[in-house]
């Protein structure tokens, strides 16, 4: 057996996740079904780095799966990309150790989140960016933004119907960079708790709106209430950008 390591990309409009579920349509199942075609109906499982929600993209998912075919790792782009749809991009397919695996081995994670931060909607990005009208006084959120750094529980931040129990994690760089009418809200972490990323995006929103100051943000640590955190930003603004391994 030889284990592929690939580096995808995906558009997850069209998706209910990156995990595979009954009678829906997620990329895990997609790519299930492509590596079924290339194995003459062998069933060959396939591994992520982690999960994305319904709607939520990914410009760098990490995959890996075992095979007894003998393709090379050159090869294995152009056959999964005859195979797969086309809302999912194979990027890079390497050869790695039997041991190597896409969840268990990743030590950080980058997500970006894009607001579209205008009066007027733009039905081309629609799908790929969270449209927020009102005016964010974005200083305010990069202040508040400071706060996450470091090693904290962040419970309040976690989907309260998460059965992880260790809610401990460590945000590395959260930076908010303004690109013409968008807000790009990217966070560089050790590994990131359910909802997370998105609930820390509506807390920072409403921190631009002026509904919360920037002395509440340690609170809302401290807190470890979800309650006490602002809304979960929409799945489509959210983008897995990049994961690294050791």
């Amino acid at each position: 057996m030889r284990r592929y390591k690939c580096i995808i990309s995906y558009d997850g409009t069209m998706f209910s996740g990156f995990q595979i579920q009954p009678q829906a349509r997620t990329v895990q199942g997609e790519l299930k079904k492509a590596l079924k075609k290339i194995h003459k109906n062998e069933i060959i499982q396939v591994y992520g780095s982690g999960r994305t929600d319904a709607t939520v993209h990914a410009v760098g998912q990490v995959i890996h799966f075992d095979t007894p075919l003998n393709i090379p790792a050159e090869k294995w782009g152009r056959a999964l990309s005859a195979n797969l749809p086309n809302d999912i991009v194979v990027h890079e397919v390497a050869e790695v150790d039997a041991d190597f695996h896409a969840r268990f081995h990743v030590i950080r994670k980058e997500y970006r989140y894009r607001v579209l931060s205008r009066e007027v909607p733009d039905v081309f990005r629609r799908n790929y960016t969270y449209h927020f009208p009102q005016e964010l006084n974005v200083q305010k959120m990069k202040e508040a933004a400071q706060v996450l750094l470091g090693t904290h529980d962040f419970t309040s931040f976690c989907s309260a119907g998460s059965p992880v129990v260790d809610k401990v994690r460590t945000i590395y760089e959260l930076d908010i960079i303004k690109q013409d009418d968008e807000l790009i809200i990217s966070i560089i972490g050790n590994g990131f708790l359910y909802n997370m990323v998105r609930i820390i995006v509506g807390t920072l929103l409403e921190v631009g709106t002026g509904k919360r100051e920037v002395h509440e943000m340690n609170d809302l640590i401290l807190a470890k209430d979800r309650t006490a955190a602002g809304k979960t930003a929409p799945g489509h603004g959210l983008y897995l950008w990049k994961v690294d391994y050791q």
